[in-house]
């Protein structure tokens, strides 16, 4: 079982997760847990014990220095962290992990377990794939909820996706099974990138989070970096006809497919849905 340190009690939790592996192309959905560690200040509270869930030479531990000079040895693992969201009536569990190479039932009930410890009213797990998305247009976010008020309420376009899982899709299934209101959202990010990082999709998903809990999550860099990397994307596919090409007939595609949405009645929606998450106007996101 795993032993959980929290200094005080928990008001109404939701338990936000994202998983190194092949949950997290291009590293998107890890992205948006370490950013929040970061601006919430979030407070390391539990570990998973790694003995029974990870191949160690698939996953290796790694030796460094600390901050005493002394030589030690930090193992792969899932962390649990807990935090207060200035302006939030509510508190948030952020569970930041690596895909287990073994017993992944097991490690999905030790962390439901920790999660009814600490009270967790609602789950959301996230996730990123690699899609036949132009890095030119909105990074496309799809989303499932085990409950159909839920379902209704993240307004996004399900998934169809049938095929082999991830840890993030066991996951959703145990909470299912256990009567536990979750939320999943995936981000498809450009297939043709470099595998990481890629901010645009850590900043689609963080807007996802910032509906869910009805908050405004400061960005920080990550506007400018998503900017950057966009940047940089289109001078990569300048140097190469081939790749350049297949952009173009990318955002094609997808803005064919996008043409009913264009309505003013759905422009007009999702600004509303923008000015109810942002405080600040000037930090606004990509």
């Amino acid at each position: 079982m795993i032993e959980i340190d929290v200094v005080r009690p928990l008001v109404n939790p939701v338990m936000i997760s994202a998983f190194e592996g092949w949950n997290d192309a291009a590293g998107a959905a890890t992205g948006v847990i370490d950013h929040l560690i970061e601006v919430w200040d979030a407070q390391l509270v539990a570990a998973i014990d790694p003995e029974d869930y990870y191949d160690f030479q698939v996953n290796r531990p790694v030796v460094g220095t600390n901050d005493e000079g002394m030589r030690r040895i930090t193992w792969p693992t899932t962390q649990i962290y807990v935090a207060r969201p200035p302006g939030s009536h509510r508190d948030v569990v952020l569970l930041r992990g690596i895909e287990p190479n073994m017993r992944w039932r097991g490690f999905c009930g030790e962390l439901l377990a920790a999660a009814d410890d600490l009270e967790v009213a609602q789950v959301v797990t996230l996730g990123a794939l690699l899609a036949e998305t132009p890095h030119t247009r909105p990074i496309p976010v799809t989303g499932t909820a085990t409950e159909l008020d839920l379902d209704d309420r993240i307004k996004l376009e399900p998934s169809t996706y049938e095929g082999p899982t991830g840890i993030v899709g066991v996951l959703q299934d145990a909470c299912a099974r256990l009567d536990i209101p979750a939320v999943s959202f995936w981000a498809a990010v450009p297939h043709y990138l470099p595998q990481a990082p890629c901010p645009k999709g850590t900043l689609a998903l963080l807007a996802q989070v910032e509906d869910l809990l009805e908050i405004a999550v400061p960005l920080g860099d990550l506007p400018e970096e998503s900017r950057a990397w966009e940047r940089g994307v289109a001078e990569l596919a300048e140097e190469d006809e081939d790749v350049a090409e297949y952009v173009r007939s990318l955002e094609e595609s997808k803005d064919t497919a996008d043409l009913p949405e264009a309505s003013g009645e759905a422009i007009a929606a999702e600004f509303e849905r923008y000015l109810k998450r942002r405080e600040n106007p000037g930090d606004s996101p990509v």
